[in-house]
């Protein structure tokens, strides 16, 4: 009823304006609607050029790609509300990734890194890289809160940081950076098994923890005290502070929230992939961020939704999966990739002018 209620008021306040101002009205809808517009556009054109785009199984494989990205599309999309980002996202899934697989190795694998530890419990590896993980968005956190330093600088720092721990752990008891392969049939089955599937193409389970994790951030981001307080210091942190918002504690609880979201996707990708090397992970934070853009969350602070971010995550991922259909050559992805960022950033800015 709310929905009738809000159309009826936006066609009485249409019918209200003068000729001039519908063409600027309908002017700015396009602007503001262009990436969906190009993007219903790509669909159609790929559909006619390869009919598969559409069918059950491609579909399915666009949902499970984009389920293992959303954990680090929602954990970085609290970084940008605060008017920031973390380019150490990626590598951080990285690192979570290679000890996720270290620890669940199968027993009787003929490298397994270590050889005398059993396999680990699937819930102790979990808290092991949400530990991880957490600890890299909290030191990102304080530096950003404590020193007033900018995001950008704090994070490629840390980034840098986790890589070279990264490549340290993968030499580890002469594994000499060799790919962690062979994990144990039971993480495999808890996260790429299937209970159920659609149309004879399985489900993989770790979509359905991504339902869980995206139900979670969304409560978190509106249904709690923390939640009100990230966009309030995302919108104006010193009249958050005036407020009575603690501005420092809620800048680190973001970033630790964040880092968490990455050990998670860390996890996931372990055995999704199946081998995971130093470059797992390699750039994750590009998609990340242009996917949180794409879906609403704004870098001028104290907008987006959880259910944006989620939309852009499947919005990114169909135009990846699209070049690919019409056969793309893998250097031209990359430039396009690029230009989506750009151009959603662009977009997103005039915004941000226009309300101004």
């Amino acid at each position: 009823m709310k929905f009738v209620d809000n159309i009826k008021s936006r066609r009485a306040a249409y019918q209200e304006l003068d000729a001039k101002d519908k063409k600027t009205y309908w002017k700015e809808a396009l602007l503001n609607n262009a990436m969906y517009i190009l993007l219903v556009i790509a669909c159609i054109y790929t559909y006619t050029q390869n009919s598969r785009f559409l069918t059950i199984g491609s579909l399915m494989n666009i949902i499970s790609l984009s389920a293992a990205s959303i954990p680090i599309a929602v954990g970085i999309a609290g970084c940008i509300v605060l008017t920031g980002t973390d380019l150490s996202a990626g590598r951080v899934v990285g690192l979570t990734a290679c000890i996720s697989a270290s620890l669940l190795q199968s027993a009787t694998y003929a490298t397994k890194m270590f050889p005398d530890w059993p396999v680990f419990p699937i819930p102790a590896v979990i808290l092991i890289i949400l530990l991880v993980g957490a600890v890299v968005g909290f030191v990102n956190g304080f530096f950003v809160a404590k020193f007033s330093l900018h995001p950008f600088i704090v994070t490629l720092a840390t980034q840098l940081i986790v890589y070279g721990v990264l490549l340290m752990y993968t030499m580890i008891n002469g594994n000499n950076g060799q790919p962690l392969s062979g994990l144990d049939d039971s993480f495999k089955a808890f996260v790429t098994g299937s209970f159920i599937g659609i149309g004879g193409t399985p489900i993989p389970n770790y979509v359905w923890y991504s339902v869980i994790i995206v139900i979670f951030m969304w409560f978190v981001w509106n249904k709690t005290t923390f939640g009100k307080n990230m966009f309030a210091v995302g919108s104006n942190p010193e009249a958050a502070n005036v407020s009575g918002v603690n501005v420092m504690k809620t800048t680190i609880m973001v970033h630790t929230l964040a880092g968490a979201m990455y050990g998670l996707t860390g996890f996931i990708e372990s055995a999704r992939i199946g081998s995971n090397t130093s470059t797992t992970g390699l750039n994750y934070e590009c998609d990340a961020i242009a996917a949180c853009v794409i879906g609403g969350v704004s870098f001028v602070g104290g907008t987006g939704k959880i259910s944006g971010v989620v939309i852009g995550v499947f919005l990114l991922r169909i135009i990846f999966v699209a070049l690919q259909f019409l056969s793309v050559n893998q250097n031209w992805q990359y430039v396009i990739k690029g230009l989506i960022i750009l151009i959603a950033c662009s977009i997103d800015m005039r915004k941000y002018l226009v309300r101004k």
